[in-house]
């Protein structure tokens, strides 16, 4: 493959690519230079795709200290060259709903993935890196991840995020100031981030897609006002008004309370996507019907989690239907399984709320939540316990809920040790891998160079189910199913 000159044939993509010219070759040339260094202008490279180029440039940069060496600083620098490609928000919005006014809103939703890949704001080299592979269990196929896109922080970069002033400004890294924010050392690069916005219940909220995406059309809806998460009557309307304005998606909020909730409660927002989870596939496994509601196709949800399933054609009746659910778990106790709805003026349950359109009907899938703790379990009592920590110790968010696990990167190598354990080799195995991997050796008699990967992941697989299970609050034995069954009884079933 022929050489060329790096700054020229980036500049060349980015005039096709972006709203530039042959005419703004020059100025193109100058302001990347300037961001970059100068001497670039002499470097060769085989490489086309526009990201790889950008990466050569961010390399040069770093090699003659026209930038620093920790991944946030590169990356801020990545960000602004791919700024380059990527419309102004009021075009990105113009062109957005002018296409799915025009043509449709599929249309309009792919083009904005495609330009949100293109410009690198979804990382889809990092994300390539992942590890990834479905694992068949009592409740179907779950998918195990772990999760290596996220790049961990170095310790250059924290020293230097020590020494720098505290800052509030964007407050979080959902807020819609952080449309073009520039990023500094503790605080990802947003320059070539765009939000769509839109209309929810006379409300404006913003639509952008998720920079490491966990699964196909990782995207996230997210309130325009910094206010905290809260889960409500609105919260159901709102979900549903979603999957009416982007069809295609299933959209959920994560939990609004700690230990059940996800890693950021303080601004209100959900997440979304085109992809089937389990919990989607999972059937119901007792059928119900409630009071005044007859219209509305209900059950349990044959699932590790305590899940009633709602589905019908009217978005009202479902929004009613699921506050009453919602409204009667806040106030229900039942103290023979450890269910409380509050202690010590602590409110402990939730909803992790899922919705999507299927076979032309609504459904919403409503998740039990209980955020308690104990002397026995102090990380919370429907969270992973002890014995299943050394794979999985973090909150069970919307995403895991599903039956997706996003595993820690630490597994990567630990697990390879693990292997070497149970192939008689000699090995570094974490201390906390050990009862596991001596329960995995008495299970199986011939474990070998050639299926000890797939004896691995299925017990992975079989650790996940078991990590919601604990976060389950009404257990698959006749006691859960009787408790569970007083639980909707109070929320009036017919009989």
């Amino acid at each position: 493959m022929d050489d060329k000159l790096l700054l020229d044939t980036f500049i060349k993509q980015v005039i096709e690519q972006g709203n530039y010219t042959e005419l703004d070759r020059n100025y193109l040339y100058n302001r990347i230079l300037n961001l970059v260094g100068e001497g670039v202008e002499k470097l060769t490279t085989t490489k086309n795709e526009i990201i790889d180029l950008k990466d050569g440039l961010v390399e040069y940069a770093v090699q003659h200290g026209k930038v620093g060496k920790t991944l946030n600083e590169q990356d801020c620098l990545g960000a602004e060259l791919m700024n380059f490609i990527t419309p102004l928000p009021s075009k990105v919005n113009q062109d957005f709903w002018q296409t799915y006014q025009q043509n449709s809103p599929e249309e309009a939703i792919q083009n904005f993935y495609d330009l949100s890949k293109r410009n690198d704001y979804i990382k889809t080299k990092a994300i390539a890196k992942n590890i990834y592979f479905p694992v068949e269990t009592s409740y179907g196929q779950l998918e195990i991840t772990i999760n290596l896109s996220k790049p961990e922080k170095d310790p250059k970069q924290i020293a230097l995020a020590k020494k720098m002033k505290a800052s509030g400004y964007p407050l979080c890294q959902l807020c819609m100031e952080n449309e073009g924010y520039q990023g500094r050392v503790n605080y990802p690069a947003r320059a070539n981030h765009r939000i769509i916005r839109f209309d929810l219940d006379d409300k404006q909220w913003g639509f952008q897609y998720s920079p490491y995406a966990y699964f196909n059309e990782h995207c996230i809806f997210l309130d325009t006002i910094h206010e905290p998460m809260e889960i409500t009557k609105q919260t159901f309307n709102n979900l549903l008004g979603i999957i009416e304005q982007f069809p295609g998606y299933f959209v959920g909020s994560n939990a609004d309370l700690p230990i059940v909730g996800g890693s950021i409660l303080t601004h209100e927002h959900y997440q979304g996507g085109r992809h089937t989870f389990a919990m989607e596939k999972a059937p119901i496994e007792t059928e119900l019907k409630f009071v005044g509601y007859e219209d509305i196709q209900a059950g349990i949800v044959k699932w590790p989690m305590s899940v009633i399933r709602l589905r019908g054609n009217s978005k009202e009746d479902l929004v009613d239907l699921a506050d009453k659910i919602l409204k009667t778990w806040r106030g229900y106790s039942d103290e023979k399984v450890s269910v409380l709805a509050e202690s010590n003026g602590e409110k402990h349950h939730t909803i992790t709320p899922i919705a999507r359109k299927r076979d032309g009907q609504l459904e919403l899938d409503l998740v039990l939540r209980d955020n308690q703790t104990s002397e026995q379990y102090p990380d919370g009592i429907y969270h992973p316990h002890p014995d299943v920590q050394h794979i999985k110790k973090e909150n069970i968010g919307l995403i895991e809920v599903m039956g997706l696990a996003i595993l820690p990167p630490r597994l990567k190598g630990e697990l390879q040790e693990v292997e070497k354990y149970l192939l008689g080799q000699e090995n570094k195995m974490e201390e906390y891998h050990q009862v596991w991997a001596d329960d995995i050796k008495q299970k199986y008699s011939d474990i070998n160079q050639d299926n000890v990967d797939t004896i691995i992941h299925q017990e992975l697989g079989r650790v996940f189910a078991r990590v919601l299970e604990d976060a389950g609050v009404y257990k698959h034995d006749e006691t859960g199913r009787m408790a569970f069954k007083r639980f909707v009884e109070e929320v009036g079933i017919v009989d």
